[in-house]
């Protein structure tokens, strides 16, 4: 089987930490021809980042024929995120999974696709990872957990067993919750906080155990 050519939209820092995931695993097995990263920023085009170009916009997408390049979104932030692969599918993008090597995932897992696994990450049984969501280095996500789409954990985030993830919640550096709660949609938890009971949607929630610090209106993350 030929290797997938593939893109990373954003050349950030977590564009370079998924361009490491992409070497890493062809290191292992040559699966991905790395073309290189789509970032909106046109001063940087032409430019080299880490041994690879930064092509153009999103818009190279659209020129000439692409229907055979894949691409994964490489951009830490969820709202912003989802704006570019929605923009991406614009141009009829075509997106694939890319989990490093070092990754524990059972075989009992539902994935969507534009999802990125960093090292380290422990994934357990009977679990549905929506599109385009975002697993830092030495997460854990426990048994029977259903993640939305374009959620994030950064590194070393600890998910309990039973526990539903709106979409684009996200969950900073060593945040943990317990078994069997709910997290609304578009929800931002804490670095180090540990969720003990159900959080709404579209809150900033902080600390030991977490409260509630901030509501935002529905569809913020669309402005």
């Amino acid at each position: 089987m030929s290797p997938q050519k593939i893109v990373v939209l954003g050349a950030g820092n977590f564009g370079r930490e998924t361009m490491d995931v992409l070497k890493a695993i062809n290191q292992k097995c040559y699966q991905f021809d790395i073309l290189g990263y789509l970032d909106d920023n046109s001063g940087r085009h032409g430019e080299m980042l880490n041994g690879w170009p930064i092509l153009g916009g999103i818009e190279w997408l659209g020129q000439g024929n692409k229907q055979e390049i894949f691409s994964v979104c490489g951009i830490g932030a969820p709202h912003i995120r989802r704006k570019v692969v929605e923009k991406a599918l614009g141009y009829n993008a075509k997106f694939c999974n890319v989990i490093h090597p070092s990754a524990i995932m059972t075989e009992f897992v539902e994935l969507g696709e534009g999802i990125v696994i960093t090292a380290g990450c422990t994934v357990s049984c009977n679990i549905k990872i929506g599109n385009h969501v975002h697993l830092n280095p030495a997460t854990t996500i426990g048994h029977d957990v259903v993640m939305g789409d374009y959620v994030a954990a950064a590194p070393g985030v600890h998910i309990s067993g039973n526990v539903n993830i709106g979409e684009g919640t996200y969950f900073g550096t060593g945040a943990v919750t317990v078994e069997k709660l709910t997290i609304g949609e578009w929800t931002i938890i804490g670095a180090g906080a540990v969720v003990t009971g159900h959080l709404p949607a579209n809150v900033t929630a902080v600390g030991v155990p977490a409260r509630v610090i901030k509501v935002r209106e529905a569809g913020w993350q669309l402005a």
